[in-house]
């Protein structure tokens, strides 16, 4: 095991509680990393580049903190140019992230918009690829949750459905579709989905639906672009330490946030990276398509 590796690991164990979990703690929606208790490991220390995307331009949707951020913070340390989406009210976020892509010596871009309305979703796209002078890699990774809610299905409002829905689809679909203006033989989209569409929690009803058809957008996609050369995949995330997580959750389940993995533990952002470092590049996955990588603390996705 290398010593990033050994970093990595004993970091993440590290920031879990005796219990796995971490301290009692609520936020407001989107919710912001620098009032997390711990603060998350994106691996702003430890992410070691080895050039595997070098000169490569990515766009990562919900970029500015949580797995977005660890993925921004990996692309530009392994060469790539990252431009990344955001709400505004994470503004603080986005500018400590694009510190971080600056300092590996790779240019940043900052796209603050709601992705959940269609005219603003292509022009994001459109933005990121004029601004970085093209488009390699997509990353789809703006989600969005709620579990503040008791009666399942009954207490399932429309307001909240429809966030969900467009953050977590209709964005995706509006993106990926104005992304295939630039992406050529080569290129990689990376989706996000979640444990939740393998073992689906009573109270995420909605947004377990949601990740359930991302892996079928997946496979989908990865057909229908497989002759032009472009990679589709995702990635299914168990129990990660981000903004969401606090921002979306009854602040008394933060002690136990992600006890019940085989790992014992909830994990990092930046224990994420690493697959999505994988699926973007054209020579270590350049026979990889249609398929979900789990990043799930030893929950299985199949």
């Amino acid at each position: 095991m290398t010593d990033e590796m050994h970093a990595a690991a004993n970091k993440a164990q590290e920031l879990a509680g005796e219990e796995g979990g971490f301290p009692e703690q609520e936020q407001t929606p989107p919710g912001l990393s620098t009032d997390m208790k711990p603060f998350p490991d994106h691996g702003e220390e430890n992410w070691v580049g080895r050039g595997r995307l070098e000169g490569l331009k990515a766009l990562v949707t919900g970029g500015d903190s949580g797995i977005g951020r660890a993925v921004a913070i990996a692309f530009a340390r392994e060469g790539a140019d990252v431009a990344i989406n955001y709400l505004s009210d994470e503004e603080s976020d986005a500018q400590d992230t694009k510190q971080w892509i600056e300092k590996a010596g790779r240019k940043a871009v900052l796209l603050p918009a709601d992705l959940r309305e269609e005219a603003t979703a292509r022009k994001v796209v459109d933005d990121a690829a004029e601004q970085l002078g093209g488009l390699d890699i997509l990353v789809n990774n703006a989600g969005f949750q709620w579990a503040r809610r008791e009666g399942g299905l009954q207490g399932l409002k429309t307001e909240e459905m429809d966030r969900v829905f467009k953050t977590n689809l209709y964005a995706l679909f509006w993106v990926s579709q104005q992304a295939l203006k630039y992406l050529e033989s080569g290129s990689s989209i990376i989706n996000v989905s979640s444990i939740q569409a393998y073992d689906p929690s009573e109270n995420l009803i909605d947004y377990a639906s949601t990740k359930a058809a991302i892996n079928n957008f997946t496979v989908n996609l990865a057909s229908e672009l497989g002759e032009k050369g472009i990679r589709v995949n995702a990635v299914a995330p168990g129990p990660i330490w981000t903004p969401l997580q606090p921002a979306t959750k009854a602040g008394e389940s933060m002690p136990q946030f992600g006890s019940d993995t085989p790992l014992g533990r909830a994990g990092q952002p930046s224990e994420m990276a690493g697959a999505f470092v994988f699926l973007a590049s054209p020579a270590e996955a350049s026979y990889v398509s249609g398929t979900v990588i789990g990043v799930t603390g030893g929950k299985p996705v199949f």
